[in-house]
């Protein structure tokens, strides 16, 4: 989008906020980048430069706006819907691949060449994977430094960044500012969160439906693991140098978060979690706008918009549950659910709240005694399976899987139906053109808006909500008289 210049010039003159993430604006005369929705009055066109990440902005030689801090758009939609190499990368960049394992480490987890990533990343987005994860080191470093009172070493460090000296250039160089600079700017009426703990605003596209996203969240949650109180939704988190406590609370224009962590080095994983969890960098006005075109999800759309796929923050752990949840209610899931926590989970202190432990990872749940189980034997074979499976490395669902392989995959076990892949897809790898039509409480709304029956022909009909159908499936769901389509009262 960034090459079409009038187009982008369009809509930084209308300063809107939906393309907001979609691209970047530089001006020449100031040095500066800003995002579309810039407050400030918008320069003239033959001043302006466009790039397709504020990674690209920054490698150009511009600094961050102050303004209106595009460092903290939502991130781009482009990664959301599709499953190519490009998107792949960022979201292993966005969950900290690249400050863990490098990028001979990213290549090697999407079966390329560095050279190869390197081209591609370049060739899209104007940077390559070291240029793309600074960035976000430097958006991790402003964080720590604006919300908590850690020494400027520990954020160096805890932000990911090798070296104090390497952290004060590229403090510099993106924000104009020194790092002591940053912190005094914001730091008057705002006092610094306790150690391990920060708060912050998650951004999204307007217009967001909390209702199912929270709803279905709070009305599946693994006692233990997941809960509501105080109108937010909590839950705990396998980071990769410790364990956090996510709280997640909907506000008018942001989502409030507050991360309880037990190593800081985990926060920008935490952030892109939670927000992967909630979805929040989908487009939802290209959403509804296509929705809108089925004169029977019109009504549904115009009813209340921006209905978001709920997520999650462990993919494997997903996995588990999708099989737990197979032809029970979703107390009963919870149920079993529960059990496993509670014999195989890791048991954490949350003084804020009653969460006592960790999922059980696919390792711990390997060990597991299948006369234990509470459900039926087929049922079993098909839980062992899928966990010996995830435990030896089989099959790859986190963010940067490919879709295909891990649906042929998931589909290879035993127990492993349409319902089971497609669910799995939609929540836990995120495709958002998963679709499950013979699903109970789709099959009831396509009775109730007299959609044909079969899973057969309903597949047929929903050809017109591609590439959406995982948000069509939310619309669905929400003619269904229950809680996952309510806000849960405080």
């Amino acid at each position: 989008m960034h090459e079409d210049v009038e187009r982008c010039v369009r809509a930084f003159q209308a300063k809107d906020a939906r393309f907001d993430g979609w691209f970047f604006g530089g001006v020449v005369t100031t040095g500066i980048y800003c995002r579309p929705s810039c407050p400030v009055v918008p320069p003239k066109p033959e001043n302006m430069r466009f790039y397709p990440s504020a990674a690209a902005a920054q490698q150009a030689g511009f600094r961050a706006c102050k303004r209106c801090r595009p460092d903290t758009s939502p991130g781009s939609p482009e990664w959301n819907h599709r499953a190519d190499v490009v998107a792949r990368a960022m979201r292993l960049i966005a969950d900290g691949v690249v400050d863990r394992e490098g990028v001979p480490g990213l290549a090697a987890r999407l079966g390329y060449s560095t050279r190869q990533i390197e081209r591609q990343l370049n060739a899209e987005l104007g940077a390559g994977p070291l240029a793309l994860a600074r960035a976000q080191r430097a958006q991790t470093a402003r964080l720590l430094i604006e919300t908590t009172a850690l020494p400027m070493g520990d954020v160096a460090f805890a932000a990911g960044f090798a070296s104090i000296r390497a952290f004060n250039d590229t403090v510099r160089a993106v924000f104009a500012l020194t790092p002591s600079a940053l912190r005094d700017r914001v730091a008057k009426g705002h006092p610094p969160a306790g150690a391990g703990v920060l708060s912050l605003r998650l951004p999204f596209r307007v217009p967001l439906c909390p209702d199912n996203l929270f709803g279905h969240l709070a009305a599946t949650a693994v006692p233990g693991v997941e809960e509501w109180r105080d109108g937010a939704f909590r839950r705990s988190m396998r980071l990769p140098h410790g364990h956090g406590i996510a709280t997640l609370r909907p506000r008018p224009d942001h989502v409030a978060c507050t991360l309880s962590l037990s190593d800081l080095r985990d926060l920008p994983i935490a952030i892109s979690r939670c927000r992967w969890m909630l979805d929040l960098d989908a487009d939802p006005v290209a959403v509804d706008d296509l929705l809108r075109t089925d004169p029977v999800l019109a009504p549904l759309v115009d009813k209340a918009p921006g209905r978001r796929v709920p997520r999650t923050v462990d993919a494997p752990e997903f996995a588990v549950r999708a099989v737990l949840g197979q032809q029970v209610s979703t107390a009963a899931a919870r149920t079993h659910a529960a059990r496993l926590v509670t014999a195989y989970g890791d048991p954490i202190d949350d003084p804020g709240g009653g969460l006592t432990h960790l999922f059980p990872t696919p390792a711990a749940l390997a060990e597991l005694d299948p006369e234990s189980l509470a459900f039926p034997k087929t049922r079993r074979t098909t839980l062992t399976t899928l966990v010996d499976a995830l435990a030896k490395g089989e099959i790859d669902l986190g963010v940067g899987s490919d879709w295909d392989e891990a649906r042929a995959r998931l589909s290879a076990l035993p127990g492993f139906g349409p319902w089971t892949v497609e669910t799995i897809a939609m929540r836990a790898l995120g495709d958002p053109d998963a679709f499950i039509p013979g699903d109970l409480g789709v099959r009831a709304a396509a009775a109730t808006l007299e959609l044909p029956a079969t899973p057969a022909a309903l597949t047929r009909r929903a050809a017109q909500w591609r590439p959406w159908r995982a948000y069509s499936v939310q619309y669905l769901w929400a003619t269904l008289d229950h809680a996952i389509n309510l806000l849960p009262a405080n």
